[in-house]
Order: structure tokens, then sequence, then C-alpha cells
């Protein structure tokens, strides 16, 4: 389910998700946020819930923040959540010997022949200084910053609305030459906030691991197929009911 038109009052809780390109890729590429198949409509289907989906590729938890700042669309779910879904980090731990910056700010290259020279250039240099798996696109420190950032503005605003996190998924990518050996110290970092914090974490990697490895996820190797879909559903499913005793049960056939 999507979220109501706007200026029309819902009596439903609505799932605002802040989140990455995992939001929303399937086994073949990007979807429409209102797709029933990913896993945000999942779970808001399953809770009788709407659902928000702020979500872009290559989100880290900086953008989260950012978009916490300056996207109305989020000012306009919070007051009506039901809960808060930080589906970010997984960026975050990915390596990135290549500064960041040039990155995110080569499709501001003027003329298009250079920014066409720029990119390739970028993807030639990516994988194959991936191995050295340092630096990661955000140290576990900083990411940790900006969820406590979030969780604590959500609170000031909101202090009953719940809020949840994620651990970083896992992937199998040729762009990275499978090497993440960010995962790790980040899922301690982010476990560490998150029991400080109380807030409940669902494990990406741990829900979606079998499929990113099998035929069935996007050739990429780093986007889920259905069945990673369903699981972390499954997940959040759970995730929300625990800290919403008042959500509905899960519809037959989610797990």
């Amino acid at each position: 389910m999507t979220s109501s038109e706007p200026g029309v009052a819902s009596p439903r809780p609505t799932l605002l998700v802040i989140g990455d390109s995992l939001s929303y890729y399937g086994p073949k590429g990007g979807l429409p946020a209102d797709d029933p198949r990913i896993w945000p409509n999942i779970t808001a289907e399953a809770l009788g819930w709407d659902v928000e989906l702020i979500a872009r590729i290559g989100w880290t938890t900086r953008d989260a923040w950012w978009a916490m700042t300056q996207d109305p669309r989020v000012w306009a779910a919070i007051p009506r959540a039901g809960a808060v879904v930080l589906a970010v980090g997984g960026m975050d731990t990915l390596p990135s010997p290549l500064p960041t910056a040039l990155r995110e700010s080569m499709r501001y290259l003027r003329p298009a022949s250079l920014r066409r020279v720029v990119r390739t250039a970028y993807g030639w240099a990516q994988p194959r200084l991936s191995p050295l798996g340092w630096p990661v696109a955000l140290p576990p420190g900083v990411s940790v910053e900006y969820l406590e950032t979030i969780r604590d503005s959500l609170a000031y605003m909101r202090p009953d609305l719940p809020v949840i996190g994620t651990l970083p998924s896992v992937h199998d990518s040729e762009q990275y030459r499978s090497v993440h050996r960010g995962r790790r110290p980040a899922t301690r970092a982010i476990s560490q906030w998150a029991d400080e914090k109380s807030v409940p974490l669902v494990d990406l990697g741990e829900a979606v691991r079998e499929n990113i490895f099998s035929d069935d996820a996007n050739p990429d190797g780093i986007h889920w197929g259905w069945e990673g879909h369903r699981r972390v559903a499954d997940a959040m499913i759970t995730a929300v009911r625990m800290a919403r005793p008042d959500a509905q049960p899960a519809a037959d056939g989610i797990r």
C-alpha cells in the first residue's frame, strides 16, 4: 500500500522508511514505490498500515539525515507515522578507495564528454582498487553519529515514535570484487548504539544471505531477489510488532 493522497487524512498509521536502493530494487532493477513485491509494501500490507518510502540509490546514513532536514515528504509523514525504519548503512560499509565526493559530483561535470570520460575511469578503477577494502564510504563512527542524530531528532518531535534500525546487508558484487571488510566493524558499532538507545534492529545480512548468493538475486550481486524481500519483511514485521504491540498481526502467508 502506498501513502494516502496529500491533504487526505488517513486513519491508519504510516510506516516511514528512509532507505537506499535495497528498499525498492528487485532481481531485474529498480521498481516504483508502490510495487507490492518490495519489502516496505509487504510489511505495511501485513500490518494494515500505509507506507511512505523515502529512498535513492547509493544513499548513506548521511543522505538519510539530509532527507530528514530537506525532504518535505518526511516532514509530512512524521506526524502520522506508526514507526520509522532507518534502512540505510549498507552503502556506508562498501569499499570506497576513490573519494565519495568524486562519485557524487560526477553528475555535475560539464561538458557531457568530460563526464563520460570521468565515469568510465571511475568504473575502471573502482573494482580494481576495491580489494584494498579501505577506506569505506563512511566510517562506522560517522554512520552511528548520523543515525543517532536522526533518532534524537525524531524523539524530540515524537517521543512515542518507535525507530527501527538495520544492520548492513551482504553482497557478492564484482563491482566491489566481493570485498566487504567494512561490514563487521559497522555491525559492531551500530549494535552498540542500538543497545545503548534501545533501538530494535533488523539484520538485513542475516535475512538475505542465502538469497544474495543464489541465482535468484539481482545479477549485480548487491540487490535481492523476491525471497530476500519476503524475508526482510518477515523480520521487519516482527520488529514493528515488538515496538508497537498494537500493530495488527501479520497476514496469512507472510510468515
